[in-house]
């Protein structure tokens, strides 16, 4: 998704050097809900430069760095285009393979072990959580939300409410099973 991020970017907020996408990446902070880490721009500028989806505008001097300042060509709006409708026609559900697979085995490992690490992966997701209700009402206080991000926002709690609800549940059945000295069967 960089380069639909990429390319969304220059076309919404024009032209802009690496610097800046990275900047408004980080702000709209895509490394947790799209899982773009602001670092990758650079790399996917170069490549939809070669691909001719992006082109460099200018090259400004400010002292002894140089900052190319790129722009969306008509080719960059189609491959936008095509990048969005794959994205909605991929599957967006997306498992905790990691759990899955733990769970596979958790009789491999101490119960202690497995509520602890549960209740740090808990804390983990109620950051996740924070944050992105801090970072929605900053956004709120500077501008009217759009629907379509509101649409990001509350997806996000939901998958955020209901990796919460099997965790806690997890947990919830494995003290019983540690009071009573039971196993999984």
């Amino acid at each position: 998704m960089t380069r639909a991020m990429v390319l969304g970017l220059l076309l919404k907020s024009g032209p802009m050097s690496g610097y800046e996408i990275q900047q408004k990446m980080i702000s709209a902070q895509t490394d947790k809900w799209a899982y773009v880490q602001p670092a990758s721009i650079y790399h996917a500028l170069k490549k939809l430069d070669q691909e001719g989806f992006v082109a460099l505008e200018t090259l400004e001097q400010t002292g002894n760095r140089s900052k190319a300042i790129y722009s969306i060509t008509a080719e960059g709006k189609q491959e936008l285009k095509r990048l969005l409708v794959n994205a909605f026609q991929n599957s967006s559900v997306s498992f905790p393979t990691d759990l899955y697979t733990a769970l596979t085995f958790m009789d491999e490992a101490e119960l202690d072990d497995i509520i602890l690490a549960l209740e740090k992966q808990q804390q983990a997701i109620e950051k996740v959580y924070e944050d992105m209700k801090a970072g929605q009402e900053e956004k709120a206080k500077i501008m009217e939300i759009p629907q379509n991000v509101l649409y990001i926002f509350q997806n996000i709690y939901e998958q955020c409410e209901l990796q919460m609800g099997f965790i806690n549940k997890l947990k919830e059945d494995f003290l019983t099973l540690k009071q009573t000295g039971s196993h999984i069967k």
